[in-house]
């Protein structure tokens, strides 16, 4: 594993580079609208082919989880479908991976113009990529980790960046030699990718990691309080908690308050959504920084990706999308209750400039 790069000096916000997220996994089959009036879509007449005529139609085949995140992604990829004459056709596969590797042999049997996969399992889900390559289907994945990328478009943020971002944060905050514990669960692609780098700051910074614990389930916050709970009362002296997933975060924090231990734990989360920031700003909570992108942005990104890709405007076959570090100090201090005032306050979620063209302007509400 190559060395991290040098610490930065981190603010109340900071931009982290190049990044990525975490997500996982409904079986409900849905279309999205293409009459959405509040987004200034360009007249079909005037977009580039294949996008000129009848609308493309493109399904999303995904692996979402709980919260308002993964529902905030699928709206901004729906709002950039809508604006770009795409069809698209959901599946969600929530947290089922059998299911969601049904959901792409439906998807593949529709023969559409192309196919998003939102996360999911190497294992179950890779092979089946391929057999959709293979059939000439245009495809591309965000945040899924494969072993063999030919002839696929990968999308995703960079998972290291995200996480030494807000552990650069800790440091700040508890200094070298702290006693830590990480929440978290292997077997998930950027999880894994966080963990790696948390592993480097744990050497280089001489943690004393007291536990790993965690799970990821279709109720990951509530599921994970009695774990934290656990480590919590046999490691009361942790300082810090790195939860690099925000449903984890919010069981972490709902643990340290159950234990009473808010004013000396600090928990250090990945990801943001509405129901995350009320978390973080709630009075005396432990919940200290986050870093993330705007998952609507996100979602409406990986549309503009494929987009670009089918109007034979695209040279890369790997895109990543930039996040910011979060902290509780700057969400108090600007007044800031949910996503929308954080866009307001720091503009860069919205993505305006990432992977966008005069016919293909970033529309994500």
């Amino acid at each position: 594993m190559s060395s991290r790069p040098a610490r930065q000096s981190w603010l109340a916000l900071a931009a982290t580079g190049a990044v990525a997220l975490l997500a996982l996994t409904g079986c409900a089959q849905q279309s999205a609208p293409n009459d959405d009036a509040d987004a200034p879509a360009v007249p079909a007449a005037d977009l580039p082919a294949p996008f000129d005529g009848e609308p493309v139609e493109v399904a999303l085949v995904q692996q979402s989880g709980a919260g308002d995140y993964f529902t905030a992604w699928t709206a901004g990829a729906q709002a950039q479908a809508s604006a770009a004459n795409i069809d698209l056709t959901v599946y969600d596969a929530r947290n089922d991976n059998a299911k969601h590797a049904s959901d792409l042999e439906q998807a593949i049997a529709s023969a559409p113009d192309a196919i998003i996969v939102d996360h999911g399992q190497t294992d179950t889900i890779e092979h089946l990529v391929h057999e959709a390559v293979d059939a000439g289907i245009p495809v591309i994945v965000y945040d899924l980790a494969l072993e063999d990328t030919e002839g696929v478009l990968v999308t995703s943020q960079s998972d290291a960046s995200m996480a030494q971002g807000v552990l650069d944060q800790l440091i700040d905050d508890v200094g070298e030699g702290a006693n830590v514990g990480l929440v978290s669960a292997e077997g998930f692609a950027p999880l894994d990718r966080r963990k790696a780098v948390w592993d480097e700051f744990v050497t280089e910074y001489e943690l004393n990691e007291l536990f790993f614990t965690g799970e990821v389930t279709e109720s990951t916050a509530t599921d994970n309080i009695p774990l934290v709970d656990a480590a919590l009362k046999q490691n009361p002296e942790v300082q810090a908690i790195f939860a690099p997933y925000d449903e984890i975060a919010k069981g972490v924090v709902q643990a340290v308050i159950q234990n009473n231990l808010q004013d000396s734990v600090k928990v250090y989360g990945i990801d943001i959504s509405n129901a995350d920031i009320e978390v973080m700003i709630a009075e005396d909570s432990p919940w200290v920084a986050t870093s993330a992108t705007d998952p609507a942005a996100i979602g409406a990104a990986v549309v503009r990706t494929l987009a670009l890709s089918l109007a034979g405007e695209l040279d890369e076959t790997e895109v990543q999308f930039p996040a910011v570090t979060v902290t509780r100090d700057f969400l108090l201090e600007n007044d800031i209750q949910n996503v929308a005032a954080l866009r307001e306050a720091e503009p860069t979620l919205l993505l305006d400039d990432v992977v966008v063209a005069e016919w293909l302007p970033a529309i994500s509400q």
